[in-house]
C-alpha cells in the first residue's frame, strides 16, 4: 500500500498567510538544498513538484493534503527496476496557506511535509520519520 500521505497535525482558524508562489517554491527548494549528504547520496529518480492544491481523487475527504509521495521507494526497488517514470514528491501550497500560520511557522510545516514525504521515498516508516523529527 502506498504510504500515507501528509496532513497537518492541527488546523488553525487564522486567515490564509499570503505567500507567493516564489516565497514557498524558495522554502521547498531550501529544504532540499540543506538536506544531508547521507540523504542526498540515496534520492533515486526523484522529482518535487509544487501545486496549488490537490485533486479530488488525491484528497477524496478534502482534509487538507499538505504533501503527497507517489512512487516506488527504495526499499521495494528490485532488480528490475528500470526504466521508470521518476518518483513524484508534490507539496500543495493552498493547503499550507490556508492553515493561516505565521510566516516562520508556515516555513516549519513546508519543510517538516518535505521531509515527511521525501522519507516515504527513502523508505523510512511513520515511527522513524517521527524520531527523525521529519513528521
Amino acid at each position: 500500500p502506498p504510504p500515507p500521505p501528509h496532513r497537518p497535525a492541527r488546523r488553525h482558524t487564522r486567515r490564509p498567510v499570503r505567500i507567493g508562489r516564489e516565497t514557498f517554491e524558495r522554502w521547498v527548494d531550501e529544504t532540499l538544498a540543506e538536506l544531508p549528504d547521507w540523504v542526498v547520496a540515496r534520492i533515486d529518480n526523484l522529482q518535487v513538484v509544487v501545486e496549488n492544491w490537490p485533486t479530488v481523487e488525491e484528497d477524496p475527504q478534502g482534509t487538507g493534503l499538505l504533501g503527497l509521495y507517489s512512487g516506488v521507494s527504495l526499499l521495494e526497488r528490485s532488480g528490475d527496476y528500470f526504466g521508470a517514470m521518476p518518483d513524484v514528491i508534490t507539496i500543495y501550497m493552498g493547503p499550507h496557506l490556508a492553515m493561516g500560520l505565521p510566516p516562520d511557522e508556515l516555513r516549519a510545516e513546508v519543510r517538516r511535509t518535505v521531509l515527511h514525504e521525501l522519507g516515504h521515498h527513502l523508505g523510512i516508516d511513520d515511527a522513524r520519520l517521527h524520531e527523525l523529527g521529519w513528521d
